[in-house]
């Protein structure tokens, strides 16, 4: 049985509930899943100013070297300017110690994102978060073409073969729907499965 860490910083519960969905595919697979949030750093009027969510039933994570713990990391985070957040960043930035004794090599890796927009960044926002896990040696799981729900252009959808996605809206009134949630339980059942896999 694998053990895995979702990672995520969410400010509106999007990315939440993302992270739900993911833990969730992952515990379908066999994983032991631990869900724990990144710290705020934004000042406490901007918080407040814009509404962001400061409750969840998840903790914050408070030490980096937890992540030495778990075989899998999946990482979500929404897009700031086709990036990720600073306060995901920030946390990552302190992890120069178990980098530099490879504490995460051959570990698995993955990413999820939201965007307002379809083309708000959701990419080069998950590439940010890939680049970080890659340069930690994980091994990156995207959302293969297993899931075909990724596919078409009848609707608004998101997802990405680099990780799962949800399109929030420029006022964040849409909420990720059936298919995103699905989208984000299949990569943390692959991501589960293939941390097993290296692991056995």
């Amino acid at each position: 049985m694998s053990k895995v860490l979702v990672l995520y910083y969410s400010s509106y519960g999007h990315i939440e509930q993302m992270a739900d969905a993911v833990a969730e595919g992952a515990r379908g697979a066999g994983a032991e899943v631990d869900i724990r949030r990144v710290p705020e750093t934004a000042p406490k009027e901007i918080v407040e100013q814009a509404g962001f969510k400061t409750e969840s039933e998840h903790p914050v994570i408070e030490d980096v070297n937890r992540l030495a713990e778990y075989d899998a990391i999946i990482i979500g985070a929404p897009t700031r300017f086709g990036r990720m957040p600073s306060q995901m960043a920030a946390f990552l930035d302190t992890a120069g110690g178990l980098w530099a004794k490879g504490a995460l090599n051959g570990k698995v890796g993955g990413a999820f994102t939201s965007t307002a927009s379809q083309h708000g960044g959701q990419e080069t926002t998950l590439f940010s978060i890939i680049t970080n896990l890659l340069h930690f040696g994980l091994a990156v799981v995207g959302l293969d073409y297993g899931f075909q729900g990724q596919m078409g252009v009848d609707k608004v959808r998101g997802g990405s073969p680099y990780g799962a996605t949800t399109i929030s809206d420029s006022d964040g009134s849409r909420q990720p729907h059936a298919e995103e949630l699905d989208a984000a339980r299949y990569q943390g059942r692959r991501i589960a499965e293939t941390a097993a896999k290296l692991a056995a």
